[in-house]
């Protein structure tokens, strides 16, 4: 039996796009790194010297601190609940014939296409009709309207993925409902899991809109860091802050993408 190899020639047009878009869009972030490293206090070349005394600052000042667990605590909240409820509307929408499917996803999904700033007016009035003080609580609740859509995205083609006759056959053995889901589904849609958890939990670390509308006096990271930008002496400072939120923001969503990309191998590997 005779192979056929089909070599296909390299797109140099394609490639040189691809190059020159990346460059585009990185190359002025990777500009936040590069200061943050300078021993001057405003950015300019030729940089005046390298030095590591703006990431030492960082470390010493309990203002930062403080944000940043306000930051993980809100994050890690909004993450676990937007992946459970992602996890059952994603299961409701693929196994369960619901009436006006396609209007209800698109409405779930809105929040991916409105502005935030739409989303925030609207939130921030409603808290003050009801007269909630706002805190941290109502910022994870705006960001769980902002990270609901990202964790469904997500988990829906996990629940597409594979064969729900699996699921019959544990219900066939005898265990009820709730046994199948947690021994049979969560197994299958854990990589789809963990990449929403990862994702969402990003999407809320870095959210500044809702948190500039919805926050009292319990501060985020992104909301410190907007402080602190009208103070010329801390500028250096939120340039190391933001070197360290990029690093931390770029492993978590490689990670989410390589676990989802890892499931969705293993399923096309079962099927």
């Amino acid at each position: 039996m005779i192979r056929r190899h089909h070599f296909h020639r390299p797109n140099r047009g394609l490639q040189v796009y691809a190059v020159f878009f990346m460059a585009l869009l990185y190359a002025p972030i990777m500009f936040i790194p590069l200061f943050s490293f300078s021993d001057g206090l405003y950015i300019r070349f030729p940089i005046e010297g390298w030095t590591l005394r703006w990431y030492d600052e960082l470390l010493q000042r309990t203002a930062v601190l403080r944000a940043l667990e306000n930051s993980v605590r809100v994050a890690g909240s909004v993450a676990v609940v937007s992946t459970v409820l992602g996890v059952f509307a994603a299961k409701a929408l693929v196994r369960y014939r619901v009436p006006g499917k396609g209007p209800i996803l698109g409405f779930i999904l809105l929040p991916l296409v409105v502005p935030p700033i739409i989303f925030g007016v609207a939130l921030l009035l409603m808290v003050s009709w009801l007269q909630i003080p706002l805190s941290l609580y109502t910022i994870a609740a705006g960001h769980i309207i902002i990270c609901l859509p990202f964790a469904i995205a997500t988990l829906l083609p996990r629940f597409e993925g594979y064969d729900a006759a699996m699921e019959e056959a544990a219900a066939d053995l005898g265990e009820n409902g709730w046994w199948v889901f947690w021994r049979v589904t969560v197994p299958i849609i854990l990589p789809g899991i963990v990449a929403s958890l990862l994702l969402t939990f990003t999407v809320s670390f870095d959210e500044f809109v809702m948190a500039f509308f919805l926050g009292g006096t319990d501060l985020t990271l992104p909301l410190y860091v907007w402080g602190q930008l009208r103070i010329p002496r801390a500028f250096p400072v939120v340039l190391a802050l933001g070197t360290l939120i990029l690093l931390f923001s770029f492993v978590l969503v490689f990670l989410g993408l390589k676990i989802g990309r890892r499931g969705a191998i293993k399923l096309v590997d079962r099927d």
